[in-house]
């Protein structure tokens, strides 16, 4: 069972719904930089983006790449996946547009294993619901259907 997992998101646009993913104490994730923090690392250069993604992700027993509109276009979204699965780390995705970022949800963004050449099947899964009438997204059900779940999706990841 992946209890500590490395997380892997786009950190401008969905760090609010990685909070929420995290709020829910199912698994142990890396330490989460606030902007400040983030915007350091990020100026000292590729390397030290680098040095800390290795850091982060040594100890953890799979990489769960958090889903969102932007995710798949994200260079250093692509950089964890691969390093991910070139340490035979067991790999899977969860969609998390459909949570409530500032009192919004968001549109489901392209599966970013795709770009990723030389991948098997990863899984991705989806928590999100849709009220039945309107056809628009339920983050309150999303965000229950993710808390439900995301402990034995955790245990679901692929490896090289």
């Amino acid at each position: 069972m992946a209890k500590t997992v490395f997380y892997s998101f786009h950190y401008e646009r969905d760090v609010n719904r990685v909070q929420l993913v995290r709020n829910i104490n199912a698994l142990e994730g890396q330490p989460l930089l606030n902007a400040q923090e983030w915007e350091q690392v990020r100026r000292s250069g590729d390397q030290a983006i680098k040095n800390w993604i290795h850091d982060k992700m040594a100890y953890k027993k799979a990489v769960i790449v958090l889903i969102g509109k932007q995710t798949a276009s994200r260079p250093w979204v692509r950089y964890e996946i691969e390093k991910a699965w070139a340490d035979k780390k067991p790999l899977l995705g969860i969609r998390i547009h459909g949570l409530s970022s500032m009192g919004s949800v968001d549109s489901e963004g392209a599966d970013p294993f795709e770009k990723c050449i030389g991948m098997g099947m990863v899984p991705v899964f989806d928590p999100t619901v849709r009220d039945w009438m309107t056809g628009k997204i339920d983050s309150k059900a999303t965000y229950g259907k993710l808390c439900d779940n995301l402990e034995t999706w955790s245990t679901r990841g692929v490896t090289k």
